[in-house]
C-alpha cells in the first residue's frame, strides 16, 4: 500500500537538488562528509537495481548466509567450473586475468560465462584500485543504530566488492581495509541520486532498467521502500502505477533513467511480466529489451524456455519475434499428439547429419555392434525406416 505521509512533498523538492544540485555547497554545509570506513561497517542496498553477483549468490548474501568473502568465493568457484569446461583452467584470481591477456595476444575470440567475464572486470577494478587508489568514493547512506556504525551503498557497489575482492583473493594486500565512502545522512537518500549514478556508469541490463524504472515509480508514487532483499514481486507492484498521475515527477524520472522517452520506460517496465526464470536468465546474460520485448505474451514456462534459446543460438529480435509469433499462432490450434523425446533426438540427428561423415558413423556403429553382418542389418532396417518415413511426407 502506498505510504500516506507529506514526504512526497519532501521528495519532489528533493529531486532538482539530487539531480542538479551543486554537490561543493553540500560539502560546505556539512551535509555531505567523506570518510574512510571499516569495508565490514559497509553493507550493499538490497533492493539496487543493478546486480553485480550472481542472482543465487546476491539472495544468500542479503539473507545472512554468506559473508563477503563467502559470496566471492562461490564467484569464483563458478567461473572456474566454467572456465574449465572451456579447456582454460585457473587456480588464482590473477590467473583468469593472465589467461585473458594471452588469448587476446593471439586474437583468440573465447565466449566467457557470465561470472568469468563479472570476475574479470571485477580484477581489473581492484588492480586499479590497488594501483592508483580509491579515486571515486562510495557514496553510503549512515544508517547506524546507537553505538553500532553501519552504512548503506548508496552508490558504488562494484567497487565494494573490488575492494573485497583485492584484500582476500589478490596476493600482495597492503591495505588497512578501509573504503572511501561519501557518508550521507539517512534522511537524505536518493533513489533519483542511485539511479543517475547507475544509468550514467557501467550500462544497466534491461532487466536492471525495469527494476530501476519500478523502484523510480514506486517512490514517486509514495510506496514505503523497504531496507531488506525483496523478490519480484514488490518490483512488479510498478505495473499498476504510471507517471500520467505524477506528472511533476516525468521529468525527473525519465532523466534519472538516463534520458529515455515516456514509451521506452513503458517498454522496460513491461519487462517486469517475464517469469522469475526468464528474468534471472535475461539479466545474467545481458538481453536488450528488443529481443524480451515478444516474449511477454507466453506463458511463464514458454519464457524460460525461449530465453534459454537466445543464448544458445544468438537469436536476433527479428528472429524472436517470428518464433513467438508462431507460438502464439499454434496455440490457438487443437494440441496435437506430444512427440517421443527418441523421435526428437532422432529429427535433432537428422538436421545435423551434415557435421558427420558416413566413415565416422560406420565405424562408430562397428565399434559398437562389434559385427559386421549385424551392424549393416541396422543399416538396412533405418534405410526401410527412412523410405516409410518419405512415402508418409506425401511426394512432390
Amino acid at each position: 500500500m502506498p505510504k500516506q505521509s507529506n514526504r512526497i512533498n519532501d521528495l519532489l523538492a528533493s529531486v532538482t537538488e539530487d539531480l542538479l544540485g551543486d554537490s561543493s555547497q553540500q560539502v560546505q554545509d556539512n551535509i555531505i562528509r567523506v570518510e574512510r570506513i571499516l569495508l565490514e561497517m559497509v553493507r550493499p542496498d538490497p533492493i539496487q537495481p543493478r546486480r553485480v553477483l550472481p542472482e543465487r549468490v546476491h539472495r544468500a548474501f542479503h539473507n545472512n548466509r554468506l559473508t563477503p568473502t563467502q559470496a566471492l568465493r562461490e564467484l569464483v568457484q563458478t567461473a572456474q567450473v566454467a572456465a574449465r569446461q572451456r579447456g582454460q583452467p585457473f587456480q588464482g584470481v590473477l590467473d583468469l586475468l593472465n589467461i585473458s591477456e594471452n588469448e587476446d595476444d593471439q586474437g583468440q575470440e573465447q565466449k566467457y560465462s557470465p561470472e568469468e567475464q563479472l570476475l574479470r572486470d571485477l580484477i581489473n577494478l581492484a588492480m586499479t584500485i590497488r594501483d592508483d587508489g580509491q579515486v571515486n568514493p562510495l557514496t553510503a547512506v549512515d544508517v547506524s543504530q546507537g553505538i553500532t556504525r553501519l552504512y548503506r551503498i548508496e552508490t558504488g557497489e562494484r567497487r565494494y566488492w573490488a575492494s573485497w575482492l583485492l584484500r582476500d583473493f589478490i596476493p600482495g594486500y597492503t591495505g588497512d581495509g578501509m573504503i572511501p565512502c561519501i557518508v550521507v545522512p539517512a534522511e537524505r537518500s536518493s533513489v533519483f541520486r542511485q539511479a543517475k549514478e547507475n544509468t550514467s556508469r557501467a550500462q544497466l541490463t534491461a532487466v536492471a532498467m525495469a527494476r530501476q524504472a519500478a523502484l523510480l515509480l514506486l517512490t514517486v508514487h509514495g510506496y514505503e521502500i523497504p531496507d531488506s532483499l525483496v523478490d519480484n514481486d514488490f518490483y512488479r507492484q510498478a505495473l499498476d502505477l504510471d507517471l500520467r498521475s505524477k506528472r511533476e515527477f516525468t521529468d525527473a524520472v525519465l532523466a534519472a533513467m538516463g534520458g529515455i522517452g515516456r514509451m521506452h520506460f513503458s517498454r522496460y517496465k513491461a519487462l517486469l511480466k517475464l517469469s522469475d526464470e526468464a528474468l534471472e536468465l535475461a539479466d545474467r546474460y545481458n538481453l536488450d529489451e528488443f529481443r524480451l520485448r515478444p516474449l511477454l505474451d507466453l506463458e511463464a514456462d514458454a519464457q524460460a524456455e525461449m530465453v534459454r534459446q537466445i543464448i544458445q543460438f544468438g537469436l536476433t529480435g527479428r528472429q524472436v519475434q517470428e518464433i513467438c509469433e508462431g507460438e502464439l499462432a499454434d496455440s490457438t490450434n487443437p494440441p496435437e499428439e506430444k512427440p517421443s523425446p527418441q523421435a526428437m533426438r532422432f529429427v535433432k540427428l537428422l538436421q545435423s547429419l551434415d557435421r558427420e561423415t558416413p566413415e565416422n558413423l560406420a565405424q562408430v556403429l562397428l565399434r559398437q555392434e562389434k559385427n559386421v553382418h549385424l551392424a549393416r542389418a541396422r543399416v538396412q532396417a533405418m534405410l526401410k525406416f527412412l523410405e516409410d518415413v518419405r512415402q508418409r511426407l506425401g511426394e512432390d
